[in-house]
């Protein structure tokens, strides 16, 4: 269970109301900072994070998000999809430092794949329609018997390391990820990955109906549509932070270099030769 730090009054400082037309309108609350002494807290917008006032490791987890070379290479489902994966490339050395950083802390880090069964028996008409739409048949593109569905090798996945692989947007969906939080005690995510409008949204909004602390590094998320990615991050702030808090990476490696450096042992149910997998619910063919 999260540690709960007293702390004394803060948070969102209502702004004044506006008037457009006649009608009252609500104004987006200017952020202050809860400050608690001797508690780590990550800046952010509409406040910082976490909002309950320390930022406690072994309930945190930094969650990378779909990082594999079906999204990434040039040849994959991104690329042959019309989109320029460079931007989703420029992620990985600030992706890989918060690994990095959230390692030493004492977080745990958690991976996801997305990608459906080599005889698709789990993908559904419309999405075998979406495929062959897109040339995808006879490929293995985003098939879990392909190249593509693996991690990229610039991106440091270690012993210990959990990985959740889905066939949906949302991580949550058809899988064991919320098991998986819940049985290792972790409260707070830390999202990076790709991409922001689609795959990272969607698992930050069914974590927040979830009751779980969200925060959404803004600098380690990409898309390749940059009015949706921007978009995407607007609406985390939105109505006092209703997804969650937004923050830049410099922010959070502030953070983390504040909290002391622990050993970092293996976590439950993985061996120092392989991470963790947790498996999709309905695969039955690994």
């Amino acid at each position: 269970m999260c540690h709960l730090a007293e702390h004394g009054a803060g948070g969102l400082e209502a702004a004044p109301a506006d008037r457009r037309n006649g009608e009252l309108v609500a104004t987006v609350p200017r952020r202050t900072r809860i400050k608690v002494k001797g508690n780590v807290m990550i800046s952010a917008k509409p406040f910082d994070f976490p909002y309950d006032g320390n930022l406690l490791p072994s309930a945190t987890a930094l969650l990378a998000i779909d990082l594999q070379e079906d999204f990434l290479s040039i040849s994959g489902y991104f690329a042959r999809s019309g989109y320029d994966p460079s931007p989703l490339r420029a992620i990985l050395p600030t992706v890989n430092r918060l690994i990095k950083a959230a390692r030493s802390a004492g977080m745990h880090i958690i991976f996801t794949r997305q990608g459906y069964r080599a005889d698709m028996a789990d993908m559904t008409p419309y999405e075998k329609w979406r495929r062959a739409r897109a040339g995808l048949e006879g490929t293995d593109i985003l098939l879990r018997s392909g190249a593509g569905f693996q991690i990229v090798p610039e991106i440091d996945v270690a012993p210990g390391d959990i990985i959740v692989d889905k066939t949906c947007n949302g991580a949550f969906t058809y899988t064991d990820f919320e098991h998986v939080l819940r049985s290792q005690g972790i409260t707070h995510l830390l999202l990076t990955g790709c991409t922001t409008d689609v795959c990272v949204h969607t698992t930050l909004r069914e974590a927040c109906d979830r009751n779980f602390q969200c925060l959404t590094i803004s600098d380690a998320c990409a898309s390749g549509d940059q009015w949706a990615h921007e978009a995407a991050l607007h609406m985390v702030t939105v109505e006092n932070g209703i997804f969650g808090a937004l923050a830049g990476s410099g922010a959070v490696l502030e953070a983390l270099a504040k909290i002391p450096l622990t050993p970092n042992e293996p976590r439950p149910g993985a061996t120092r030769d392989r991470p963790f997998r947790a498996r999709n619910r309905n695969d039955r063919s690994r």
